[in-house]
């Protein structure tokens, strides 16, 4: 399962009313990349594809393609708007290692 914070519910429905895709549902997902190996990706869409696992917690829906979940188990995804940096965070207890930026991580 994948949990969301108040903080990024709230910024996610925001972005979501300003882009016009109310209705629409976070999608996760990991990729090779980036300076430890693995990196996150998140849009918003609408169209689930089959082997996707979905999730609904806070009040939003999270979808999670097969393989990235294995990787994402557990996950909370915030919405981090301080001086260090404003963004979505993914706070990976699977992570063993995790970039400066935040951005990518490592098993």
């Amino acid at each position: 399962m994948i949990t969301v914070t108040d903080s990024a519910k709230n910024q996610a429905a925001r972005l979501m009313q300003e882009e016009g895709q109310e209705g629409y549902f976070i999608r996760v997902g990991v990729e090779g990349g980036g300076c430890s190996g693995l990196m996150y990706q998140l849009k918003f869409d609408n169209e689930e594809k089959e082997g996707d696992k979905a999730f609904e917690d806070n009040g939003v829906t999270v979808v999670v393609d097969k393989k990235s979940y294995l990787y994402l188990i557990g996950t909370t995804l915030d919405f981090s708007g301080g001086l260090n940096g404003k963004g979505f965070v993914f706070v990976n207890p699977n992570a063993g290692r995790t970039c400066g930026c935040g951005e990518s991580f490592s098993i």
